[in-house]
């Protein structure tokens, strides 16, 4: 796997996005999207950006896993790439929580007792386009919550950033 030299910069949060809490209480903010061509929803987003894992990602789960239950955090396994046509509030995908789902939006969280995830993926049509957007919000409860985010946020933006760039670059040779 090769990371280009440029990634979908972080961006001011927009309007349509939650976070778990004002974003001066949260401990880790991340906005990041691109354009695509044609219509989606925020689950449609969901589906094409899970379909094609990320080389390497399920065995960093793995260690993810094995180091955090040692400090009493449930494993989560990593995501599947099953795609997914409806889902309600209530509902799981994958490890997350799914809060909220309109076509526009889709809030995803996951919460223990060492910190709480929102991430929240917002699909707004955009003259001949989406606008899609991965927004990620945690709020930390402990020293170990913070410490686990210490490599975590920064991996978080690396692997948004690849996810979308290669959405976008599958969207726009299609």
């Amino acid at each position: 796997m090769t990371f280009p030299a440029s990634y979908p910069a972080a961006l001011p949060i927009p309007p349509e996005a939650r976070l778990l809490a004002p974003q001066s209480a949260c401990d880790f903010v991340d906005c990041r999207g691109i354009w695509l061509p044609g219509e989606m929803s925020a689950l449609q987003a969901w589906n094409a950006v899970m379909a094609e894992p990320i080389p390497g990602l399920a065995l960093a789960f793995k260690l993810r896993d094995w180091v955090s239950t040692r400090f009493g955090v449930k494993p989560i396994g990593g995501f599947s790439t099953k795609s997914t046509q409806r889902v309600a509030a209530g509902d799981k995908l994958d490890f997350f929580l799914v809060e909220e789902v309109t076509p526009q939006r889709l809030l995803l969280s996951e919460r223990d007792r060492h910190l709480d995830v929102l991430t929240c993926i917002t699909a707004v049509a955009q003259g001949s386009g989406t606008r899609l957007t991965i927004t990620s919000s945690v709020v930390t409860h402990n020293g170990f919550g913070r410490v686990y985010m210490w490599p975590v946020g920064p991996g978080h933006k690396l692997l948004v950033s690849f996810m979308l760039r290669r959405l976008k670059k599958r969207f726009s040779t299609s």
